[in-house]
């Protein structure tokens, strides 16, 4: 089993998707759109709930991330999508080129919360929020961090 990071938004989805294609480099980006299935007669969807992204999946440096948009009609079920600092994804023992390289991408158009650095306890760390207003953390001592003072 494993777990990976789901992004959910409120329409914007496709340009989540080709921001964090872009500023992650990924290698391989799939997309199904809601529209790409047959319409149920009894709930058709709207022009744009048909044009909004179902499911995406993004690979990145051996990582997955997925996307998608939550449509009004399923918004009375799940609850209204709101922008927030409950979800933050961790960057961990990536090489340093590479945290900077993610951060500067993903910062484009957000907020550097601690600019990417050398620090006492990683050769490599930082924090910002991203455009989207989801929150990251790069480090790349974090394994051996954890490690020495779980021991």
């Amino acid at each position: 089993m494993k777990a990976i990071t789901y992004l959910q938004f409120n329409g914007g989805a496709e340009e989540a998707l080709a921001f964090y294609e872009k500023a992650l480099s990924a290698t391989s980006v799939k997309m199904v759109r809601f529209g790409d299935f047959g319409q149920d007669p009894n709930a058709p969807l709207k022009d744009e709930e048909q044009n909004m992204i179902m499911e995406s999946r993004i690979e990145f440096s051996g990582n997955i991330l997925m996307i998608s948009d939550v449509p009004p009609f399923m918004q009375a079920t799940t609850g209204e999508i709101t922008n927030g600092n409950t979800v933050l994804i961790s960057i961990i023992d990536a090489d340093p080129e590479m945290n900077k390289k993610c951060f500067d991408g993903l910062s484009d158009g957000g907020t550097v919360i601690m600019p990417i650095s050398s620090t006492p306890w990683s050769a490599s760390f930082g924090m910002l929020i991203d455009k989207f207003g989801i929150m990251w953390k790069f480090n790349s001592e974090a394994s051996k961090f954890l490690d020495g003072y779980l021991d």
